[in-house]
């Protein structure tokens, strides 16, 4: 029996995707070898990385003055890549902190010697809300932002504006297509893939190509963009396995509805938990109601006791990776795209049990 999967990564799976995959692991469509055995150099293999590449952009609704690129070494080691291929000498790497991994972003730039500024923060109030201004510096060579922030709950709702000639950059690993965003007015997108659209190992990068003009020269080759946009995300043998799923769950997203169809079935999940929170004083929601994520979702209950209650009772009963993120305690509910509404459900249900059973 498959459990309720709440893990914030790596992430539940469509079941359909997982089915396809396993139809096909010993043969792929008469090639006589699994994908894991391929090479990525072989006819079959290009058409596969192709193709993921061409759906992604699709789905963003991007054309073809964007690129789509598959890497390794996870979003942390596209904190070190942005502002060492977008922070020239004279300019100030810009960044919005909404907690953890925004942090991580522009602590990243500081720890390489760039001018780092941030124009704006919630860390006052332990990250709960998403900042509605903010003030860029001089000379700003980019603004960077987190959509979503998958350890305190908090999630973007608009697409921030910047001023002319300065690119906005966005991690977006926690809710990377789960609505529909206007794409266009981003510069780099970029985010691990293990939450919305595949398994571990695979790193997503979008690009607008006049950003390529942009690229510090003399960086090391596995550091350069230009090195990958340049060879099609092939330069050295790349994450072949986890891009072959993924390209299924993008067909996946598409063929059930796109972007659109995400952010309704999302929203409607997300709401099963959030009503509750509004409805009981048993359990506490952290972020404030308008800026809530819609696959994040974190919340305490009175008392440390009850929550690890809470979690080893919801684990007997099929419901995993409720427990909070280290850094917060807590738990967390991650209902990620291609969690069912079942899951959702179930979880609510159980909440309102274990409330009726332990107050």
């Amino acid at each position: 029996m498959r459990v309720h999967n709440f893990n914030a990564g790596p992430a539940v799976l469509p079941l359909e995707v997982l089915k396809e995959v396993q139809a096909e692991m010993l043969d792929y469509r008469g090639n006589g070898l699994s994908v894991m055995e391929m090479s990525h150099r072989s006819k079959a293999y290009n058409e596969i990385i192709t193709d993921a590449q061409a759906t992604m952009l699709r789905l963003m609704g991007l054309g073809d003055d964007y690129v789509a690129l598959f890497l390794q070494g996870g979003a942390s080691t596209q904190f070190l890549m942005i502002p060492m291929n977008f922070c020239p000498e004279g300019k100030v790497a810009n960044y919005i902190d909404t907690g953890a991994w925004a942090t991580k972003a522009w602590k990243e730039a500081k720890k390489i010697g760039k001018e780092y500024h941030v124009a704006a923060t919630s860390e006052d109030k332990a990250f709960t809300y998403i900042p509605k201004t903010w003030k860029l510096s001089e000379n700003p060579a980019y603004l960077h932002i987190t959509t979503n922030n998958t350890i305190r709950g908090s999630e973007w709702k608009i697409d921030p504006d910047v001023p002319a000639g300065v690119p906005l950059i966005a991690d977006m690993s926690s809710n990377f297509l789960s609505r529909p965003l206007d794409f266009a007015k981003y510069d780099v997108m970029y985010g691990g893939a293990q939450k919305n659209i595949g398994p571990a190992g695979a790193t997503f990068v979008v690009m607008r190509k006049t950003m390529l003009e942009k690229v510090n020269p003399g960086l090391p080759t596995m550091l350069d963009y230009n090195t990958h946009v340049s060879k099609g995300s092939m330069f050295n043998t790349p994450p072949a396995f986890a891009i072959y799923v993924i390209g299924k769950v993008l067909h996946w997203i598409e063929d059930n509805g796109g972007l659109e169809a995400r952010k309704a079935y999302n929203e409607k999940k997300a709401a099963y938990l959030y009503d509750i929170f509004d409805s009981s004083d048993f359990y506490q929601g952290t972020v404030v109601p308008e800026d809530r994520s819609f696959m994040n979702i974190p919340f305490r209950l009175p008392t440390e006791e009850l929550e690890k209650k809470f979690i080893a009772e919801a684990a007997e009963k099929g419901m995993i990776g409720l427990k909070g993120h280290r850094s917060v305690g807590g738990c967390r509910a991650s209902v990620y795209n291609s969690l069912p509404m079942e899951s959702a459900q179930a979880l609510a249900a159980f909440m309102l049990e274990f409330e009726k059973n332990n107050k």
